[in-house]
């Protein structure tokens, strides 16, 4: 008798998991948002909530981010985050529906497209982050592309197509970016979050506004390469900055420079000198307790990157739209907020051993993310007074734009302090993208009550 050998083949491994698919099941709705109110279209997305939370877990769908992984504690937390984001997302640009569409869509088709190219082609990793691949990025900014154009012409026909292609393709790119960044958030929230932005702020480039600026451009680009060159080689020398600080802080300050020339350099250069001599301030003593900045205080490409980024970009659409004046309040308060949070924490460093976590105020060791003090809170508004001060002074900003500015600077640092509380104390970001947050919501936050405000 011949005894027969079965072999159980392997289970085969799906690409796309039922999380991507309900993800991408959903765009389904954005198709409708040409023929819905906000209002409905925000009930639609509160619909969409109801039936992850309550009719998914009926349904025992395999949820997980990636097939074939053990289950990991967070299962649900993208399946709730997914709706709210798309609801928030109609709320916050309810008056141009298109941008919620071809947000929702990069975060539906580009995200999911990631995954599966990701992880059926391999290829090389990204330098940044090695649990991504440049296949999964670019199809990404493909797959993004598509969606957010095809859905911007369809909710937005009045938008231009070579205009629609171009701000599709930006915001895919500045998605993609967000999305490989190594942290532990939740790309639901994130990707939807700084893409909404961007989208709203591209939308009003005007290839008019930019003409008008090309007379200034030649000359001003020949003083920003000369000016900032000449920093970065003095703050290297000063060992303020090291190699890699240098090379971004020049690049950053050339698209600052070109925003309103000098003027708009001075308030970059004042943050800068601001934030150097503080953090040089009772250095030794920093050191000692083990709280000081390291590499003796110089500053890499994080920090230029987490401290002056929000600010260029804001120089950038300064001469790109005809908002120059709503822009450059952006500007001043983005490097208000950069200034004051990292006096603040130089400071308050320096003169106490004690402070105070914001979310709870209990007393917690100097340098203890998200903890605030007395001196260091002075010190910061002091800071953020003076770079607003000197935006006025140069005429970037009117009385109004002061004070917007201002305020939306303390509001920033707030917000920097509280996420250093929260999330960057359970490591699930680095100080610099706290940083970056702050900047960028000082930025958007003056940037919006100016533009209600007809500046």
């Amino acid at each position: 008798m011949t005894e027969t050998s079965t072999t159980t083949l392997p289970a085969r491994r799906l690409l796309l998991s039922t999380r991507k698919l309900v993800h991408m099941s959903m765009l389904g709705f954005a198709f409708l948002l040409p023929f819905l109110t906000w209002v409905q279209a925000a009930g639609c997305a509160l619909l969409a909530l109801f039936f992850n939370v309550f009719i998914l877990p009926r349904m025992q769908a395999d949820l997980r981010k990636h097939p074939g992984e053990i289950a990991e504690k967070g299962v649900w937390t993208g399946i709730v985050i997914y709706p709210l984001s798309v609801l928030l997302l109609i709320l916050f640009y309810r008056h141009n529906l298109a941008i919620a569409g071809a947000v929702w869509a990069i975060l539906a088709l580009g995200d999911g497209t990631a995954s599966v190219v990701g992880e059926a082609v391999r290829g090389p990793v990204l330098p940044y982050n090695r649990e991504k691949t440049w296949s999964g990025f670019l199809s990404f900014v493909i797959a993004g592309t598509a969606g957010a154009y095809m859905l911007t012409r369809w909710i937005a026909p009045a938008v231009a197509p070579d205009k629609a292609l171009a701000v599709a393709a930006a915001t895919a790119l500045v998605g993609a970016l967000v999305e490989s960044v190594p942290v532990r958030l939740d790309d639901n929230a994130t990707v939807p979050l700084v893409c909404g932005a961007f989208m709203f702020c591209a939308l009003l480039v005007e290839r008019a506004a930019l003409d008008s600026n090309l007379p200034y451009l030649g000359r001003r680009t020949l003083l920003a390469l000369g000016v900032n060159l000449v920093l970065a080689l003095a703050a290297l020398a000063l060992k303020w900055v090291n190699r890699s600080g240098a090379a971004t802080g020049f690049v950053l300050g050339v698209a600052v420079y070109l925003g309103y020339g000098y003027k708009s350099f001075l308030v970059l250069l004042a943050f800068f000198l601001l934030g150097s001599v503080a953090t040089r301030l009772g250095y030794a003593r920093k050191a000692r307790r083990g709280v000081a900045e390291r590499r003796g205080g110089a500053r890499s490409w994080r920090e230029a990157l987490a401290n002056s980024l929000a600010g260029a970009v804001f120089a950038v659409f300064v001469i790109t739209t005809h908002h120059e004046a709503a822009f450059l309040v952006a500007l001043v308060a983005a490097f208000a907020e950069a200034a004051g949070d990292t006096v603040s924490s130089e400071i308050g460093q320096w003169l106490t051993d004690r402070a105070y976590l914001i979310t709870t105020f209990k007393p917690v060791p100097a340098g203890e993310n998200g903890g605030v003090s007395l001196p260091g809170s002075a010190g910061g508004f002091a800071a953020s007074a003076l770079v607003v001060v000197l935006g006025f002074a140069l005429s970037l900003v009117t009385w109004g734009g002061l004070g917007i500015a201002l305020a939306a600077a303390v509001a920033g640092n707030l917000l920097d302090s509280v996420l250093g509380a929260t999330i960057e104390r359970r490591g699930l970001v680095s100080n610099g993208i706290v940083n970056f947050a702050g900047t960028s919501f000082a930025g958007a936050l003056s940037l919006a009550v100016a533009l209600h405000w007809g500046l």
